[in-house]
Parts: structure tokens; C-alpha cells; sequence
């Protein structure tokens, strides 16, 4: 089977698993009726979000912009404002 054609700016990494979680990993994925790939994206997208880091860039400006939620990426400022007398 050929392989698909990869993206733009895509990577390709070798992983191992060992037999049980290979096979444990197989059958995941034949009964959601998904690809490996599909279920390591999800997984990844999962620890991401977990760890508040942001994927997209619409995502990173959410997090950066005025009013973001709590844990947000944006460092907080302290002291006097910019421009500020």
C-alpha cells in the first residue's frame, strides 16, 4: 500500500510500542473504525490541551489576548503600564 502524501511542514517519527499495547492500540482503533494515525492524534491533541498548550495560532492569540481565562500562555505584567508617567 502506498504511503499518503504527507502535508506541508509535516514530520514523520518512528515510534515502538511493545506487543500488548500495540495490539491493544489495533483493536482501539478497528472498533472506533479509525486509523492509528487518528487515534495518535487525538491522544496528542488530548495531552496538549491538558497541559494548556495551545496547537493552532488562532489558538495561541486566544490564549495571549486581553481577558484570557486563567492558565492561559500569557505572562503577566507587573509594575507600571507602558507608557505610564
Amino acid at each position: 500500500m502506498p504511503r499518503a502524501k504527507l502535508p506541508p511542514r509535516a514530520e514523520r517519527k518512528l515510534i515502538e510500542f511493545d506487543a500488548a499495547t500495540w495490539q491493544a492500540l489495533h483493536a482501539l482503533a478497528l472498533d472506533r473504525m479509525n486509523t492509528l494515525q487518528e487515534l495518535v492524534e487525538d491522544a496528542v491533541a488530548d495531552l496538549l490541551k491538558k497541559h494548556h498548550r495551545p496547537v493552532t495560532l488562532k489558538e495561541a492569540l486566544e490564549a495571549s489576548a486581553p481577558g484570557a481565562p486563567e492558565g492561559s500562555q500569557r505572562r503577566k505584567v507587573r509594575g507600571k503600564a507602558r507608557g505610564a508617567l
